[in-house]
C-alpha cells in the first residue's frame, strides 16, 4: 500500500506539474480513495453511480486483504450461540467487506498492480507533457525600444542597436569630470538628470577595525583546534562616499559579502567589533535602515503583483509619511526611468526563469525597489551575477545612473569583464582570512591599480588587453603570495595610500560643522494603521492574480461538494424510511455482551444490559443513517480543511522570503503583515464554505430551517479558518515548506484519531482525554452534530431519541452549543496570533 500510494502522489506530480495544484489534487484523489474504500462507507451504502469508484479504490482491496487476514484467523473462529457462522466472518459481512481467504491473494495481487500502473503513468506523464505554466517570453530590450518606437513614432536607426555614445561624461574619483572611454560609455549609454522629485542628504559611511567572528564550527574544533571563534573579518577599515561608485572585490572566501552585511545590520548571529559612523555620527540600525537600501544577490519578490505594484507598496512603507500620493507617484515613474524599467510598468514579475521578467529585469527591479525610498546610501550584492555581457551592461547602466544622482553605492562583484570593471570608481579588494589589500581609485584603464600592483617586486606585469579584475586577483592569490613571498595586507598598510586613507577615514569621522544626527520620530516611516492597509492590498494583488491557488480551490471545493452530496444523498433524513434496505439482523440472540463488545458500530457501556445491547444492535439501520450523516461531515471537516492547510503552505512559504527581505528593509512590523495574510484569506474561505454548505446541505438532505442551516454554515466557515491559520503557523515555525508539510501532517493524524469519531469520546482512555478537549476537529464534529441532531426528538425503531444516542454515544450536549461556538471561533484567532508571533520571533535566514 505505501509503494501505492507513493506512485500514486508521483503520478499526480507528473500530471499536475505545479506544487499548489499538485497539493490540491493529492488531497483530491486521498478523499476519493478514502471514502469509496469501504470504511467511512461500507459497499452496502454506497450509491450505485459510485459503485465504481468503490472497485477502483486501492484501499478496497487493502483493507480486504488485511481485514480477511485478521477475522478469518483461529482468535475470530468462534461460533456464536444461534448462529452458524465464526464471528470473523460475521464482522467482516457487517462491514460489507468479502469473507474468502481468496482475498488476501486479490488484495496483495491488486496493490502490485497499482504500484506498476501509477508509475507508468508518471513516467508518460514527464515524456508527453509541458509545463503547466507556459513559460512567457522575456521582452528584449531591443524589442522594447521598437514598442516604444511605434508607440511615441520615433525612427530608429538600424546601426543603432548595439552603438553606443562615447560621449558620456563621469565623475571620477577626485571629483572632476573626465571623458569617459568607449568601453566606460557601454555601460554609461545615456545622459541623467541630476536632479529628482523627492530630494535626500547624501551621506557617507566610515568603518574602522571592523571584526567579525563566529563561533567556531566543530568539524574545526574536532581537528583539535582550541579556539572558541573563528574570525571571518580582521581589522576592517575604509570608507564609502556619496557619488562613487564602489566595488567590493577578493576572492571566494575573502569576506566581501560578509563585510557588507556587516555594514548594513544584515547580520542575524556571530559577534561584531569595531566602528560604523554614518557621515561622521555613530550608526545607529533603526535609523540607518531608514536611509538605506540592500539589493541582494538572490533577488526576491512577490511573483503575483506587476512592476509598478512592487515599487508603488515598497515607497509606501518606506517615504515618509509627509510625502503625499502624487509626488510619490511622480517619484516611482522617475525611478522607473532612471533604471529603464518604465516600459514594463504593468509587466507581472513572475518568477525566475518560469514567467514573467527577465533576469537582468529582476536585476533592476531590485535596484528600483529599493530607490523607491529615496535611500542615501544602497549596498548591492552582486548585480551582475548570473548574466551575460549585455544584460549585465544593462544593469550596470541602472547602476550608473544610481550613482550619478549622488549616492553612495558600494556593490560586491566577482570577475567582471572589462567594461563592467572599469564603470566602477574605486576599489576596494580583499583577501582571503578577511583583510584589505587595496582601497582606492581604479583610475582611467585601471591605471592606478595596475600602477599600483606593478610596482610591487615579485609581481608579474599586466598583459596588452588583458582584464585588470582577472591579473589582480591572479596576482595577489595566496598561492602567489606563497611563491613571491609577499604579504599583500601588509604591503597596503605599509604604503601611501593606505596613510591618505586613514586621514580620509578620520576626516570623514568627524561630523560637519552644523550638522546633526540622523534621528527619526517613530520606528517605522509609517502608521501601525497604513501597514496595515498596505500588506492587506499587496496581499488582494496576489490573490487575485494567483489562480493556480485561489480558482482551483474553488474548483476543489464545488467537486467535492458534488462528490459528497451525491455520496451521502439524503442521509440526513432522520426517522424510520421502509424505503430503505434493510440488514438482516444475524445477531439478536446473543448472550454476551463481552461478544457485542467486538462488534462494530454498537455503542459499548459496561451500565447497559445485555437486552439493551441487543436491542441496540437490531435496530442498527437507524442508527447506520445518523453514523452515514455524521461520517459526511467528518469527511468534510477532514478533507476539506486539510486541502486549505497544504495548498496554502506554499503560498505563505514564497511569501514569507519576501517578507524576511521587507522586514530587514524597516518596511512594517511583523504584525501588520501577519495581519495582511489573515485577512485576505477571510473573504476568500467564506465564498469557499458558502458553495460548500449549500450544495451539500440540500443534497444530504439536512433539516432546512434557518437556524439548523446557518449553523452548519457557521462551523465550516471557521474549520476552514483554522485549518488555514494553522497551515500558516506550521510554516512561520518552520525553516521551509517541506518541513512545514511534514510537520503538518504528524498532527493531521492526532487529530483525525481524537476527533470523536473513530474513537467516541467515552471511549477514549482517561489518560487520554485531555487531548481530546484541545482537538480542533472533536470541537467542530460536536457543533455539527449538535446544531443538526443534538434537538431532534424523532426515535429510533426501538424507541431511544436521536438526541439522547447523540448524548449518551457521543457525549454532545444541545445545551452546551454556545460553548462550542465560542471554542471554534477562538481556534482560527489562536492560530493567526501564533503565525504572527512566529513571523516576529523566528527567523530561519541565516546570515
Amino acid at each position: 500500500m505505501n509503494e501505492a500510494s507513493s506512485g500514486l502522489f508521483r503520478f499526480i506530480a507528473g500530471l499536475a506539474r505545479h506544487q499548489v495544484v499538485a497539493s490540491t489534487l493529492g488531497s483530491f484523489g486521498i478523499l476519493i480513495f478514502m471514502l469509496l474504500g469501504g470504511f467511512l462507507l461500507a459497499r452496502e451504502n454506497v450509491k450505485k453511480w459510485w459503485i465504481w469508484g468503490y472497485w477502483i479504490s486501492p484501499l478496497v482491496y487493502a483493507q480486504n486483504a488485511i481485514s480477511v487476514n485478521e477475522f478469518l484467523g483461529d482468535s475470530w473462529n468462534k461460533i456464536l450461540p444461534g448462529s452458524t457462522e465464526p464471528l470473523g466472518k460475521l464482522v467482516l459481512e457487517s462491514r460489507g467487506l468479502f469473507p474468502e481467504a481468496k482475498w488476501y491473494w486479490i488484495g496483495g495481487g491488486a496493490l502490485l498492480g497499482y504500484v506498476l500502473l501509477f508509475n507508468i503513468l508518471y513516467t508518460v506523464c514527464l515524456t508527453f507533457l509541458k509545463p503547466f505554466d507556459s513559460n512567457q517570453p522575456t521582452i528584449s530590450e531591443e524589442t522594447l525600444k521598437i514598442k516604444q518606437a511605434n508607440l511615441t513614432g520615433e525612427v530608429l536607426e538600424a546601426s543603432s542597436r548595439g552603438r553606443v555614445p562615447s560621449n558620456t561624461v563621469t565623475s571620477t574619483v577626485d571629483g572632476s569630470n573626465d571623458e569617459a572611454d568607449s568601453n566606460h560609455a557601454t555601460v554609461n549609454s545615456r545622459p541623467v538628470n541630476k536632479g529628482m522629485v523627492l530630494p535626500f542628504v547624501p551621506l557617507s559611511i566610515t568603518f574602522e577595525d571592523i571584526r567579525y567572528s563566529v563561533d567556531m564550527p566543530e568539524e574545526i574544533r574536532a581537528q583539535g583546534v582550541k579556539e572558541t571563534r573563528l574570525q571571518l573579518l580582521k581589522g576592517i577599515s575604509g570608507s564609502f562616499r556619496p557619488g562613487v561608485l564602489t566595488a567590493l572585490m577578493g576572492v571566494s572566501g575573502a569576506g566581501k559579502t560578509t563585510l557588507m552585511d556587516v555594514l548594513a545590520g544584515r547580520k542575524t548571529s556571530g559577534y561584531i567589533e569595531g566602528n560604523i559612523t554614518i557621515s561622521g555620527y555613530p550608526k545607529k540600525q533603526e535609523t540607518f535602515a531608514r536611509v538605506s537600501g540592500y539589493c541582494e544577490q538572490n533577488d526576491i519578490h512577490s511573483p503575483n503583483v506587476t512592476v509598478y505594484e512592487s515599487l508603488a507598496f515598497s515607497a509606501w512603507l518606506r517615504l515618509p509619511a509627509d510625502v503625499d500620493s502624487s509626488t510619490r507617484k511622480m517619484f516611482i515613474d522617475e525611478v522607473m526611468e532612471l533604471v529603464e524599467l518604465l516600459p514594463l510598468k504593468d509587466a507581472l514579475v513572475g518568477l525566475p526563469g518560469v514567467s514573467g521578467l527577465s533576469t537582468e529585469q529582476w536585476k533592476r527591479l531590485t535596484i528600483a525597489v529599493e530607490l523607491v525610498a529615496n535611500p542615501s546610501i544602497i549596498f548591492m550584492d552582486e548585480p551582475t551575477s548570473g548574466l551575460d555581457a549585455r544584460a549585465a551592461a544593462i544593469v550596470m547602466r541602472a547602476i550608473r545612473n544610481t550613482v550619478d544622482t549622488g549616492r553612495t553605492v558600494v556593490c560586491t562583484i566577482h570577475q567582471p569583464s572589462i567594461d563592467i570593471f572599469e564603470s566602477f570608481d574605486e576599489l576596494f579588494l580583499m583577501k582571503r582570512g578577511g583583510e584589505e589589500i587595496y582601497v582606492g581609485p581604479l583610475g582611467r584603464h585601471s591605471c592606478e591599480l595596475i600602477k599600483y600592483f606593478e610596482a610591487i617586486e615579485g609581481v608579474s606585469s599586466i598583459k596588452d588587453g588583458y582584464n585588470p579584475s582577472t591579473w589582480m586577483l591572479e596576482v595577489t592569490s595566496t598561492m602567489q603570495e606563497q611563491i613571491t613571498g609577499v604579504n599583500f595586507s601588509e604591503v597596503y598598510k605599509s604604503s601611501e595610500l593606505y596613510r591618505r586613507n586613514r586621514t580620509l577615514i578620520k576626516e570623514l569621522s568627524t561630523p560637519p560643522e552644523g550638522s546633526t544626527d540622523l534621528s527619526f520620530p517613530t520606528e517605522y516611516s509609517q502608521t501601525f494603521l497604513t501597514q496595515c492597509f498596505a500588506c492587506l492590498w499587496k496581499q488582494s494583488m496576489s490573490y487575485w492574480r494567483n489562480p493556480p491557488y485561489t480558482a482551483v480551490k474553488y474548483f476543489y471545493t464545488t467537486v467535492i461538494a458534488l462528490l459528497f452530496g451525491t455520496m451521502f444523498w439524503g442521509v440526513g433524513r432522520k426517522g424510520n424510511d421502509n424505503k430503505q434496505k434493510k440488514r438482516k439482523q444475524r445477531i439478536v440472540n446473543v448472550k454476551f455482551p463481552t461478544v457485542l463488545q467486538r462488534l462494530p458500530l454498537v455503542p459499548i457501556c459496561h451500565k447497559l444490559t445485555c437486552s439493551r445491547l441487543k436491542l441496540l444492535y437490531s435496530c442498527r439501520d437507524n442508527q447506520q443513517d445518523l453514523f452515514n450523516a455524521m461520517g459526511s461531515m467528518y469527511a468534510s471537516v477532514i478533507f476539506m480543511g486539510v486541502q486549505n492547510s497544504g495548498s496554502v503552505q506554499p503560498v505563505v512559504s514564497v511569501e514569507r522570503t519576501v517578507f524576511y527581505r521587507e522586514r530587514a528593509a524597516h518596511m512594517y512590523s511583523p504584525l501588520p503583515y501577519a495581519l495582511g495574510q489573515v485577512a485576505i484569506e477571510l473573504p476568500y474561505i467564506f465564498v469557499q464554505s458558502l458553495i460548500y454548505g449549500v450544495l451539500v446541505y440540500a443534497m444530504i438532505g439536512f433539516e432546512w430551517t434557518a437556524a439548523k442551516f446557518f449553523w452548519y454554515l457557521f462551523f465550516m466557515y471557521f474549520n476552514l479558518a483554522y485549518y488555514t491559520f494553522y497551515g500558516m503557523m506550521m510554516v512561520g515555525l518552520t525553516p521551509n515548506y517541506n518541513v512545514s508539510s511534514v510537520a503538518s501532517t504528524a498532527f493531521y493524524a492526532i487529530w483525525n484519531l481524537f476527533s470523536g469519531f473513530l474513537i467516541p469520546r467515552t471511549r477514549i482512555p482517561v489518560w487520554w482525554r485531555w487531548f481530546y478537549w484541545i482537538c480542533p476537529i472533536a470541537w467542530t464534529l460536536n457543533g455539527l452534530v449538535t446544531s443538526q441532531f443534538g434537538d431532534v426528538t424523532e426515535k429510533f425503531a426501538n424507541g431511544v431519541r436521536i438526541s439522547d444516542f447523540v448524548e449518551d454515544y457521543f457525549g454532545y450536549h444541545h445545551d452546551f452549543l454556545w460553548a462550542v461556538a465560542v471554542v471554534v471561533v477562538a481556534l482560527p484567532v489562536l492560530f493567526a496570533l501564533l503565525f504572527g508571533l512566529s513571523l516576529k520571533m523566528f527567523n530561519f535566514q541565516k546570515r
